[in-house]
C-alpha cells in the first residue's frame, strides 16, 4: 500500500532567513536559476505552503518571462527591464529566492526618477504555449511606427504631439538633448504651406480677417 503524502498547510507569510525578508502572496521575487550563467528568474508568488512541521516551505509562483525567453525573442522596442507575465505556473523551494523585486506597470515605470536593479516593468501577458500576447496591440510612435521603449530617448513634436527617435529624424542623441523646440517634418511642411496660402490670400482685397493659428509652446 502506497504511503500517503503528509498534508501541507498554507502560510500567510514566510520569513526567508538568508535574505532576512518576509514574503507573502502577491510579492515579486528573484529566484536562483539552475544555470548560474543565466540571469535570475522573475516570479510572482501565488501562495506559500509548508509541511505539517512548518518546514520544507514551497512557493507556488507564476513566472515572468524575459523577452529573449519568449517565442518571438527580444525586439528593438523591448526595454532592458521588461518582463511578460506568463501563464506558466510552478512550485519552487523558498530556498531558491534570492531577493525581493518590484514589477511595475508600464506607466509607473516610466515615471521612476531612478531605476534600481530590482525594478522591472510589465505591459504584456504572455501565452507560453502559442507565443501570443495580451494586449496584442499597443500604441506606436515615430516614423518607424514602433512601440515605446523607455530606455530610448524620444523627442516630441510641439504641433502634432507625436514622439520621434533622434535617429529617425537625422539627429544624434546629443543634438536631441539640446533642442528647446521641435516640429516634425510633416508639421513643418504644413506650417510652410499655411504661410504661403496666407501670403497669397493677403494680396486679394477682402473684408474678412484671416484667422491665425498659434502653435502650442
Amino acid at each position: 500500500m502506497a504511503k500517503q503524502k503528509a498534508p501541507r498547510r498554507p502560510l500567510d507569510s514566510y520569513t526567508v532567513n538568508h535574505i532576512n525578508r518576509t514574503i507573502k502572496a502577491g510579492d515579486c521575487v528573484l529566484m536562483r536559476p539552475s544555470d548560474p550563467s543565466k540571469p535570475s528568474y522573475v516570479a510572482r508568488i501565488e501562495r506559500i505552503e509548508s509541511d505539517s512541521r512548518g518546514s520544507n516551505v514551497k512557493v507556488h509562483v507564476r513566472w515572468y518571462y524575459r523577452p529573449e525567453e519568449s517565442i518571438g525573442g527580444r525586439r528593438p522596442f523591448h526595454g532592458s527591464k521588461e518582463v511578460f507575465l506568463s501563464d506558466h505556473h510552478d512550485i519552487q523551494s523558498a530556498d531558491t529566492i534570492e531577493s525581493m523585486c518590484t514589477v511595475h506597470s508600464f506607466k509607473s515605470y516610466t515615471k521612476l526618477d531612478a531605476v534600481g536593479n530590482d525594478d522591472f516593468f510589465c505591459r504584456f501577458e504572455y501565452n507560453s504555449s502559442n507565443g501570443s500576447f495580451n494586449p496584442d496591440r499597443v500604441a506606436v510612435y515615430c516614423k518607424c511606427e514602433m512601440p515605446y521603449n523607455p530606455d530610448d530617448l524620444m523627442v516630441q513634436c510641439e504641433a502634432c504631439t507625436d514622439w520621434f527617435h533622434p535617429t529617425c529624424i537625422d539627429l544624434t542623441v546629443e543634438e536631441a538633448q539640446r533642442l528647446d523646440h521641435f516640429f516634425c517634418g510633416s508639421c513643418s511642411a504644413e506650417s510652410q504651406k499655411n504661410m504661403q496660402n496666407s501670403l497669397t490670400s493677403s494680396r486679394v482685397p477682402s473684408d474678412e480677417k484671416v484667422d491665425t493659428k498659434r502653435r502650442r509652446r
